[in-house]
């Protein structure tokens, strides 16, 4: 990271970021060509959850190619000056890199349901099989992954 004084190294403070999050942007890549999605997701045990129909351009790209890049970012503040190169904007991000696959049994796919669903609620809540294998499941396993707070 080029401005190490932003940097966020502590596991636990990126952490922070991803539970406070609403939303992922997952980034995949096909034939060279970026595509960003924005998502709702669960995250445990450095490993990020999707849910998806069975059926889009993601899952088309992921099926190709696995390796992807997520970003998160809270506490978003703009900060005004004079001078226009003087603005700047207060924030903290993570972004990271690790490699997709869709979970296809039945009850990891009810298990990652409830990963995603505690990450927004703190209800319990149950799922009829007959949605669930109508449902894909994203599973992202986490390589690698940095944070930035800028407090301009």
């Amino acid at each position: 990271m080029r401005r190490k004084e932003k940097e966020i190294t502590d596991k636990t403070a990126m952490e922070s970021i991803i539970l406070k999050s609403s939303v992922c942007r997952l980034a995949l890549s096909e034939e060279n060509c970026p595509y960003i999605v924005p998502l709702c997701f669960g995250y445990e045990d450095d490993t990020l959850y999707f849910h998806s129909a069975r059926e889009g351009r993601k899952l088309d790209i992921l099926r190709k190619n696995n390796k992807v890049c997520f970003e998160f970012d809270i506490d978003h503040e703009i900060v005004e000056a004079d001078d226009a190169c003087g603005w700047g904007m207060k924030f903290q991000s993570v972004i990271g890199f690790g490699k997709g696959s869709i979970i296809d049994d039945i009850e990891s796919k009810h298990k990652a349901l409830n990963i995603i669903m505690q990450h927004y609620s703190r209800n319990s809540y149950e799922y009829p099989d007959k949605i669930v294998k109508k449902t894909v499941i994203i599973k992202v396993e986490i390589e690698h992954m940095t944070g930035k707070k800028s407090v301009h």
